[in-house]
């Protein structure tokens, strides 16, 4: 016998399960199917009829799992609509879904909320028998199958890497889950890209100190701006703006280089992408 529920959850969080619609999208859909390897999960539920979500400020969103179980993919919170006229059929969309924009539906504008994004993915749920009816109500009693716990994370290799301020700060918090990310960055120096996603600003560093790459970047992670006068500057006249701060590696050095080579480099890179002129590098 269950003795919690999707609807605890959500209360918990400070939703009214009355006013949160479930939804189950089944790869068994092979429009679904198709959309979701496109990455268009969104597009695909926000694609509704025109009184779909009357009554309702939220969406969970769930995906199929074996048999009648699903995982929570995300929560939204629901706005405004407009006509699903073809103008507004999405950039990739299959055939089948482009050919329902057809004027009489709704395209819903959704805000993909954080509440519970610490249990996408991970938190299942027993649907039930009516598979067939994929959005139902919130205070329908769903009971809570699982919780995934956090695993641990692969280091993808450096030519991958591709970091937000929020997710390198991720990455340096939590040393348990990201282990393999915290010994590879460790394990080199390097030549790194720092793009503020705003302007498209750029900021050529270099790594060569004890911890190597991953030493430098947690004083971007500690510091916001990593004691470099221009980002001290934009920091200081935008105080959030470190979010927007994207992180790469532009080149990989051995850790046994010495410092004169590593700054060598480094200008290098400076002069190639002419961060000096027209980035954040102020030498």
């Amino acid at each position: 016998m269950a003795i919690l529920y999707f609807s605890d959850i959500l209360k918990k969080v400070g939703l009214d399960p009355k006013k949160v619609k479930l939804i189950r999208h089944a790869y068994s859909h092979n429009n679904f199917k198709k959309l979701a390897e496109r990455n268009m999960i969104y597009e695909y539920t926000r694609h509704q009829r025109k009184d779909f979500s009357k009554g309702y400020d939220y969406w969970a969103v769930f995906i199929s799992g074996k048999g009648t179980l699903a995982q929570l993919y995300t929560v939204y919170k629901v706005g405004d609509y407009v006509s699903d006229t073809p103008d507004m059929i999405p950039e990739g969309s299959t055939e089948e879904e482009a050919s329902g924009y057809t004027g009489e539906g709704a395209v819903y504008e959704l805000t993909r909320l954080d509440i519970l994004k610490e249990y996408e993915g991970k938190l299942t749920i027993d649907w039930g028998p009516s598979t067939r009816k994929w959005d139902q109500k919130g205070t329908t009693e769903k009971p809570i199958i699982s919780i995934m716990p956090d695993e641990k994370k692969v280091f993808m290799g450096y030519e991958e890497v591709l970091l937000s301020y929020d997710q390198l700060k991720e990455i340096v918090d939590n040393k348990e889950i990201y282990e393999a990310w915290h010994v590879a960055l460790k394990s080199v120096n390097a030549i790194y890209l720092i793009v503020d996603t705003e302007t498209g600003k750029q900021y050529v560093g270099s790594a060569y100190g004890e911890d190597g790459l991953f030493g430098r970047w947690c004083c971007y992670v500690n510091s916001h701006h990593g004691h470099n006068k221009k980002m001290k500057e934009l920091i200081c006249n935008y105080p959030e703006r470190y979010h927007a701060f994207q992180f790469s590696i532009l080149q990989i050095l051995p850790k046994t280089i010495i410092p004169e080579e590593a700054v060598r480099i480094e200008n290098k890179w400076k002069s190639r992408l002419l961060s000096m002129k027209f980035g954040m590098n102020d030498n």
